[in-house]
């Protein structure tokens, strides 16, 4: 078990983010980041029909330039919200656990946040009570710098980084889609959750070695 763990916020991350929260008593989420494009800090991936599909949070424009993430605000004149619903309930109204678990998720982007940040941590603890994980999250006060002696994992999770937290290995379980695409690992937890229900935390749990807990 970590003691703590530093991460970058993100939109319903993929299963390796919920491992190292599920492994760790203190989960530290950095807020005074500038905000960093196409990582999953404002999206997410799911599995449709034709593959993976990535449900994206549009920020305003203008907003990039050295804003902290704490500052970044939804485009609410868009109307991503229902693209994302109708886009999870297409991916996964056949999965064994859609009935159960489809009304929190939608209660958590159907709400009506002003920042991204506060969007995405409902998500966070949205998931962690539905999944049974009881780490204490907090946030960063001031920016801390890479190297400063915490177990930071703010960078490692990443669309652009494939290999992921180092000891993490997603173990495959049934997807909706599988038999067309086979297993795809790397999705959003909503795909865990959606797919596997009460047992989500035990995959979680199993999915990174012993020796990087």
């Amino acid at each position: 078990m970590r003691e703590e763990v530093l991460l970058s916020t993100a939109y319903f991350p993929p299963a390796d983010y919920f491992s190292l929260v599920a492994h760790s008593r203190k989960v530290i989420i950095e807020r005074e980041e500038n905000y960093i494009k196409q990582t999953y800090r404002n999206r997410c991936m799911i599995l449709g029909s034709n593959g993976p599909l990535a449900l994206i949070v549009p920020v305003l424009r203008g907003s990039f330039h050295k804003t902290a993430l704490r500052d970044l605000r939804i485009d609410n004149s868009r109307r991503w919200r229902e693209l994302h619903l109708r886009g999870i309930t297409s991916a996964y109204a056949a999965a064994p656990f859609f009935e159960y678990y489809y009304d929190t998720i939608s209660q958590v982007i159907s709400r009506p946040f002003t920042f991204l940040l506060d969007l995405n941590t409902e998500a966070l603890k949205t998931v962690c009570e539905a999944v049974g994980l009881n780490s204490g999250i907090s946030f960063t006060e001031e920016f801390i710098t890479e190297g400063s002696g915490k177990d930071d994992l703010r960078y490692s999770i990443s669309p652009k980084h494939p290999t992921g937290v180092k000891g993490y290995s997603q173990i495959p379980y049934t997807q909706v889609f599988g038999e067309k695409h086979g297993f795809t690992g790397r999705l959003s937890i909503i795909d865990v959750l959606l797919n596997n229900g009460p047992g989500t935390g035990a995959l979680l749990l199993r999915s990174l070695d012993a020796e990087n807990r």
